[in-house]
């Protein structure tokens, strides 16, 4: 018989990783898309600096969709479905939230300081590498919540 609180505090915490990180990806995309249509309308030559500009704060939504996948491999939904119990449920629901959380607002961060970089290619295009840096200097925080809800959903069988 299997633990199905288990089993549905670990899908909840693989939809919440997914479902956050995604919103939050999706958000700073639209902003800093908002931003870079007023730049292509007048240049159009400008789109292949701006579309970097504009892909960015979609990384975290990637994040919170591989850890997702892991959960839901780790639980076996993917295949046969283990058996898990609540405890570990609950640890890969609590696993998920680095991701979920940190995925969401440095999508955010990231697509502010992204649109700011859009203002800097629409006045001087040759400095758009300083627009890029800087809005990847927010994806390290991303990465840092991405990498810890991965080790942990890693070693949660061993629990």
């Amino acid at each position: 018989m299997f633990d199905q609180m288990g089993i549905l505090l670990a899908i909840a915490g693989a939809v919440v990783a997914a479902l956050i990180a995604c919103i939050g990806s999706a958000k700073g995309v639209g902003m800093v898309s908002e931003a870079a249509t007023a730049v292509v309308i007048e240049d159009p030559s400008k789109f292949a600096k701006l579309l970097i500009l504009q892909l960015l704060p979609g990384t975290q939504g990637l994040y919170g969709f591989v850890v997702a996948v892991m959960v839901l491999n780790g639980i076996g939904v993917l295949g046969t479905i283990n058996d898990i119990s609540t405890s570990q449920g609950l640890a890969y629901f609590v696993a998920c939230l680095p991701v979920a959380i940190g995925g969401w607002l440095s999508a955010i961060a990231q697509a502010r300081v992204a649109v700011t970089g859009v203002s800097i290619v629409s006045k001087t295009p040759n400095e758009s590498s300083k627009a890029i840096i800087s809005a990847t200097l927010v994806e390290f925080y991303a990465l840092l919540s991405f990498i810890i809800s991965f080790l942990m959903v890693m070693n949660i069988n061993k629990l």
